[in-house]
């Protein structure tokens, strides 16, 4: 089951309506209806407000872990980037074009799966900061990824 579609048979379990989910949440019930319908998806940061909300643990809404691969599959160009040794290599090679603190942020995020709240406790900065480099690298390895999928 999508997040979207757990979302809403949630909220209905609870007897909540779209907006009265919205207002628990200060957010638009227009918002709430775009989640339930796929047409956008909540960080995992908003996942977890909504599972608060709806009295369940995040985990029952989406892993934190399904979160991390969406972010990464973005990043992705079409038609892939080969098999898993291709893609192992063309990582390796990126995370070297990094300065070291961005790529221990990355790493951190992507190997370790930690959350951003956790990552800028360990630097000392926030988890928008860290969010805000993470989406960064991301673009960044898309363009890298785009680049040198067909080197050899």
């Amino acid at each position: 089951m999508d997040t979207g579609a757990k979302i809403a048979e949630l909220r209905k379990a609870k007897g909540l309506t779209q907006q009265e989910l919205a207002g628990k949440l200060f957010v638009s019930r227009e918002l709430v209806c775009k989640w339930e319908n796929g047409e956008r998806r909540p960080d995992y940061k908003m996942v977890e407000k909504i599972a608060d909300a709806l009295e369940v643990e995040a985990g029952n809404i989406v892993s934190e872990e399904d979160v991390i691969m969406e972010e990464l599959s973005g990043c992705m160009p079409d038609g892939g980037v080969g098999d898993r040794r291709e893609a192992a290599r063309l990582l390796n090679g990126f995370l070297r074009t990094l300065p070291d603190g961005t790529c221990d942020i990355f790493v951190r995020r992507y190997r370790f799966h930690e959350r951003a709240e956790e990552i800028g406790a360990r630097y000392g900065v926030g988890g928008n900061y860290v969010r805000s480099v993470l989406t960064r690298t991301r673009k960044k390895l898309k363009k890298y990824l785009k680049e040198h999928r067909n080197e050899r």
